[in-house]
C-alpha cells in the first residue's frame, strides 16, 4: 500500500509541476496584455471547464501535464480566428523581450519549485548528515567503539565476534585500550581520522607498535603487538578473497554510538543556505549526467534484453515515479523530495535547449528574428520578417523524433528492468 501511495504521490507532484510551468507561461503573458485563452490540466476529452474572464479553465481526462493556449505563438496560427480588436495583443506582435520572458518563464517556476523543496527538505524533513557519511568513509577522529577479545584465525564474516580456543586474543584489548578511546598515533605516526589510522595499520608489520591514544581528556600511550590475520580484501560477500592483513582488533564507534543520525534537518533559516548547496551541487551533478545520456544508451538497450541495468541510467517519470513509490515504503520522505527537485531541475534546463518545439527553440527564434531584422535595418534592406516555421519542420520532426525514441526506450527499460533502491 505504501508503495502505491508513494507511486501516485509522485506521479501527482509531476503533474503540479508541469501544470504550474504552464501557469508560468500563462500569468507572464497575461501581465504583458497577451491574449491568452484556454489553460487546460491534463490532455484528451475534457471532464469539466469554466470560463474566468478570457480564458476557458479546465481539466481533461489524461493527467499527463498541462498546456496553455497564447494566440499567436507561431505564424502557423490564423490571425483571422483573433477578433480584430484583439490582433494588438497576440504573442508574436510583442516585443522579443517580453516574448522571451514569457518562454522562460516555465523552467523559472521549475527552478523556484526545485529550490522550494530543496528548502522543506533542508528544514523540515531531514536532508543526509554530512556527518554521517564521514562514518562511511572513515573521515572522523579514530574512537573505539569496540575492542575485539580476539582476533580469528580463520575468519567467519557471519560471527565476527566469535571466539574459540584456537583464535589470537586480541591486541588491543591486551595492551589496555578499551572502547572510547580515540587513538591519535601509531609509531609516532599522526592519525588524525580512523581511515588514516587503518590506512596506517596496513602498513605497519606484525609486532609491538606503540599506540598514542585519549582518554576522559588525558594523553596515554601504551604497545600493542599487531598480529597478522587472514581477512577479506575483494571478491564477494560469498565468495571472498582472503590475504593476510595486519590487525589490531578495533572497531570504529558507530554512528549511532556517536548519536549521529543518517538525516539532519536545519530550520527554516538555516534551511535556506543548505538548500542552495544542494540546488548546486544538484545541477552540476545534473550537467554532468546529461553530457553521459549517449554513452548511457547501449546499456539500456541491453537492459531490456535482461542485463544488468546500471543504475546511473537516464530514467523516466515511470521509472522515477516507482523510485518514488519505493522512498515512501522506505520511509525516504527526504529521498522523494530530492527525487522531486532533481526531476523539476532537469525539466528546467531540458526545456530550454534552443530546439523546436521546446520553449529554448521558441526563444532562439525570436532572438534570431531580432538581429536579421536589426542587421536589414542597418544595411538599408527590407525587413525579412519572420521565420518560416515550415521550413524548420523537419528540424522539428527530427528532435521529437529522437527524445521521442529515447522516452520511449527508458519507459520500456523502467517497465522491464527498473531501476531500484534495494
Amino acid at each position: 500500500m505504501a508503495y502505491a501511495i508513494g507511486v501516485i504521490l509522485f506521479a501527482l507532484g509531476i503533474v503540479v509541476s508541469l501544470s504550474i510551468h504552464e501557469a508560468g507561461h500563462m500569468f507572464t503573458a497575461r501581465a504583458f496584455g497577451m491574449k491568452v485563452s484556454r489553460y487546460f490540466i491534463g490532455f484528451g476529452p475534457t471532464l469539466f471547464s469554466f470560463r474566468h474572464g478570457e480564458v476557458e479553465y479546465g481539466v481533461k481526462a489524461i493527467p499527463a501535464g498541462a498546456f496553455v493556449k497564447i494566440d499567436g505563438m507561431t505564424p502557423l496560427e490564423e490571425e483571422e480566428e483573433v477578433p480584430p480588436a484583439d490582433r494588438h495583443r497576440v504573442f508574436w506582435r510583442k516585443p522579443v523581450w517580453q516574448r522571451t520572458l514569457v518562454l522562460i518563464a516555465g523552467s523559472v517556476t521549475h527552478f523556484v519549485l526545485a529550490f522550494v523543496i530543496f528548502w522543506i527538505a533542508a528544514a523540515f524533513v531531514g536532508v543526509p548528515n554530512p556527518k554521517y557519511a564521514d562514518y562511511a568513509t572513515g573521515n572522523v577522529p579514530a574512537k573505539l567503539g569496540q575492542v575485539s577479545t580476539c582476533v580469528q584465525r580463520t575468519y567467519d564474516a557471519k560471527h565476527p565476534d566469535r571466539c574459540s580456543a584456537k583464535d589470537i586474543p586480541g591486541p588491543a584489548r591486551k595492551a589496555g585500550l578499551r572502547a572510547g578511546d580515540t587513538i591519535t598515533a601509531l609509531d609516532g605516526v599522526a592519525t588524525p581520522t580512523y581511515s588514516d589510522l587503518a590506512d596506517r595499520i596496513k602498513k605497519t608489520k606484525a609486532g609491538p607498535a606503540k599506540v598514542t591514544y585519549l582518554r576522559a581528556g588525558k594523553t596515554h600511550s601504551t604497545t600493542v603487538t599487531l598480529v597478522s590475520a587472514p581477512r577479506p580484501t575483494g571478491g564477494t560477500v560469498d565468495n571472498p578473497t582472503m590475504s593476510d592483513v595486519t590487525v589490531m582488533g578495533i572497531v570504529l564507534v558507530s554512528p549511532q554510538q556517536a548519536g549521529v543520525s543518517p538525516t539532519t534537518t536545519y530550520g527554516p533559516v538555516d534551511g535556506v543556505p543548505h538548500a542552495a548547496e544542494l540546488y548546486g551541487q544538484t545541477a552540476k551533478q545534473m550537467g554532468q549526467a546529461v553530457t553521459r545520456i549517449p554513452s548511457k544508451i547501449p546499456n539500456l538497450v541491453s537492459a531490456l534484453a535482461g542485463h544488468q541495468r546500471s543504475a546511473d541510467t537516464p530514467i523516466s517519470v515511470v521509472g522515477a515515479s516507482r523510485l518514488g513509490g519505493e522512498t515512501v515504503e522506505l520511509h525516504a520522505w527526504w529521498f522523494f523530495l530530492m527525487l522531486l527537485a532533481q526531476l523539476n531541475l532537469f525539466v528546467g534546463v531540458f526545456n530550454l535547449v534552443p530546439l523546436l518545439p521546446l520553449d529554448g527553440g521558441h526563444v532562439a527564434i525570436a532572438w534570431f528574428e531580432k538581429v536579421r531584422s536589426w542587421w536589414a535595418a542597418r544595411r538599408g534592406r527590407q525587413d525579412p520578417g519572420r521565420v518560416d516555421y515550415l521550413k524548420l519542420m523537419p528540424i522539428t520532426y527530427a528532435v521529437v523524433i529522437i527524445f521521442g525514441g529515447l522516452s520511449v526506450l527508458t519507459v520500456a527499460a523502467d517497465i522491464i528492468n527498473p531501476v531500484t533502491l534495494n
